[in-house]
């Protein structure tokens, strides 16, 4: 693993992200076919294991797609054990270009995203173990995923959020009602949805936790850029997000130190 962070020590009253910790949570990008594979299975575990997704290569216990072999993954590792707890991929424009589109493209029309596409990261595949959804670890890729826009000099961010329809709608329903005011301007729908989710038509009147992720990435300064799109192979409702790094919210900018355009640097290790 390319070490790009780690966690601050329990016991360490600095608030630091970048300070070392013993026996506490590294964060950085995977460099070998073995941490890939883990990487997989946790995402398998959780996807399917835990949500119910479904796959064409569902025997092999892993989460593989094409785009795989194209894309940074973040992962955090637990010092104690090695095992890794939590990880994003990432797609840069790069790696888009040579992959032949983003895999957001193939929920939604970005033709809308015009030339920020240049400098625009998609990270998607975010999941958890289920001993660490306390925040320590999302926290962490976000460190993960600010160095990696640092180094390569990128502006943006896009990415889905996902909401579970096991519960019928529900959630998605209690989404779109906090997120629906942001789209009543018509030049904020600037991707859209091949399979449209329609959840204006839910039943709108049963209470709902919107999920902490979504309530994470908008206190970033993430926007909904487009309407929902049905994920059948997830069953969820997917909310497209983008992220300027320009408009985030300044004090996630000083935190993750992305306060100016800095020099570019090679992310590969």
């Amino acid at each position: 693993m390319l070490e790009l962070a780690r966690s601050p020590a329990e016991n360490n009253a600095t608030t630091d992200w970048r300070q070392p910790a013993v026996g506490g949570l590294t964060v950085g990008l995977a460099r070998t076919a073995e941490e890939l594979r883990q990487i997989q299975r946790l995402r398998y575990k959780v996807f399917t294991g835990e949500l119910g997704a479904v796959f064409d290569d569902s025997g092999s216990g892993l989460d593989q797609d094409r785009y795989d072999q194209w894309c940074e993954h973040l992962m955090v590792r637990e010092e104690a054990t090695q095992r890794i707890v939590g990880t994003y991929r990432v797609l840069t424009p790069e790696k888009a270009r040579l992959a032949g589109s983003y895999y957001s493209e193939s929920e939604f029309d970005l033709s809308g995203l015009g030339a920020m596409r240049s400098e625009l990261v998609e990270f998607g595949r975010s999941c958890t173990h289920h001993d660490y959804r306390n925040g320590s670890v999302i926290m962490l890729l976000w460190s993960g995923l600010a160095e990696v826009l640092r180094r390569g000099g990128y502006r943006y961010v896009l990415g889905c959020a996902s909401v579970s329809l096991r519960d019928d709608g529900v959630t998605a329903a209690e989404v779109w009602r906090m997120v629906a005011p942001q789209l009543r301007d018509p030049s904020r729908h600037l991707v859209r949805p091949l399979h449209r989710y329609p959840v204006e038509k839910l039943d709108s009147t049963l209470p709902a936790r919107v999920p902490p992720l979504i309530k994470g990435y908008l206190k970033l300064g993430a926007t909904v850029c487009g309407e929902p799109a049905w994920d059948p192979d997830f069953n969820t409702a997917d909310f497209p997000m983008l992220l300027s790094v320009d408009a985030m919210d300044e004090r996630y900018r000083k935190h993750f130190g992305l306060e100016a355009p800095q020099e570019m640097l090679p992310v590969q290790g």
